[in-house]
């Protein structure tokens, strides 16, 4: 069996001690590590990894400008260590854009670093694992630079694999729901969120005429400085969902890390730290069973990129309901499990890729995104 090949870059020679010691597996490899981004640069393009760990404050280059290099450069999947603060937020969110595929928060000590054991194992095999990722990396440089000439040119460009020759499918099998019908969207995303959020959203219409509440699955303080990113690039309104706020159409929440949301039938949120059993917080069963609790049949559930099956039986049960269930396809997410959970109990009434998400939403209520 061929290992994935890790190179871990970190300053600390301690913190990449213990990165390597956990990464070191019966089928990973760390194949080097590196002290700084330049360091990076030139190990990525000689050593050839499947992943990269990637601290962001480093002396000579940081993990920022690291990652915009070797995005550019060699398309392998970064998966950034962040500190669990705001100011590790806002940076995180920073790389993710430039086209890092995920994160993991790290400990301060790094004999602490073996409680995150699981998660940097279990992410680094699904991210080397995912046939499309490649792709989704590549997609995101190029979006980036598209949006760079756009905006010195003071112009907004197409992107030229975007949607604006693309038709939603004329074969869907179901039939759609009036539009007067739909109360609320729901989306729920993991692992490659927050870059296919940026692509997704910021193409959206500003004249949604339903709210649009979304968890996607991130500790405390990055879903605050990722709804001020998308809010920055989007024409809705986006911004991470308090207590007791009133759902408003045209409006986007980003439901808190590290806590539960759930919507009511008076059209307001409650965010709170129930149910503790949840493995994800924010749960996207939990918020998808809130709106059917709430709403019955008249809501969209839209499932997106994203490690294990969150989602899957709250769609299922607003499937049976009679509602309406979208899901992101297979070969246009970082990783495919969450869509592939709701795709492979036959529940999904429409499945579209990355590219296709924006015309579906803004069709379901005869609206164009090309205005």
């Amino acid at each position: 069996m061929e290992k994935i090949k890790v190179l871990v870059v970190d300053d600390s020679f301690f913190m990449r001690k213990a990165i390597s010691k956990i990464l070191t597996t019966e089928d990973i490899e760390v194949i080097d590590t590196a002290a700084n981004g330049l360091e990076a640069i030139e190990k990525a393009q000689n050593l050839n990894p499947d992943v990269i760990t990637m601290d962001i404050e480093m002396p000579v280059m940081n993990g920022l400008d690291a990652v915009s290099r070797i995005v550019e450069v060699k398309q392998v999947p970064i998966l950034m260590l962040s500190t669990l603060t705001s100011e590790g937020a806002e940076a995180t969110i920073e790389a993710l854009s430039r086209g890092a595929v995920d994160f993991i928060t790290k400990k301060a000590a790094f004999s602490e670093m073996n409680s995150l054991a699981d998660e940097i194992i279990s992410k680094v095999r699904a991210i080397a694992n995912s046939k499309s990722i490649a792709t989704q990396i590549r997609r995101q440089f190029t979006l980036n630079k598209e949006k760079l000439i756009a905006t010195k040119n003071k112009t907004i460009e197409t992107n030229s694999e975007s949607v604006a020759h693309k038709e939603i499918k004329k074969d869907i099998k179901y039939k759609r729901p009036d539009p007067s019908s739909i109360k609320i969207i729901t989306i729920g995303i993991s692992t490659g969120g927050p870059a296919a959020l940026n692509e997704m959203i910021s193409k959206l219409p500003g004249n949604i005429p339903v709210p649009i509440v979304i968890a996607q699955h991130m500790p405390p303080f990055f879903t605050k400085s990722l709804a001020e990113r998308l809010d920055s690039v989007s024409k809705l309104n986006v911004k991470e969902a308090e207590n007791n706020e009133k759902l408003l159409p045209g409006w986007v929440y980003i439901a808190p890390g590290g806590k539960q949301t759930t919507i009511n039938r008076n059209f307001t949120l409650t965010v709170t730290d129930e149910p503790k059993d949840e493995l994800f917080k924010p749960s996207v069963n939990v918020l998808v069973n809130s709106a059917v609790d709430s709403l019955n049949k008249y809501v969209v559930g839209i499932i997106m990129t994203g490690m294990g099956n969150d989602g899957a039986k709250a769609l299922k049960r607003l499937h049976d309901v009679g509602g309406y269930v979208i899901s992101q396809d297979i070969e246009s997410c970082v990783v495919a499990g969450m869509p592939k959970a709701v795709i492979d109990q036959n529940i999904a009434n429409e499945i579209h890729s990355l590219n296709e998400l924006p015309l579906a939403i803004a069709s379901l209520f005869n609206l164009s995104i090309y205005n």
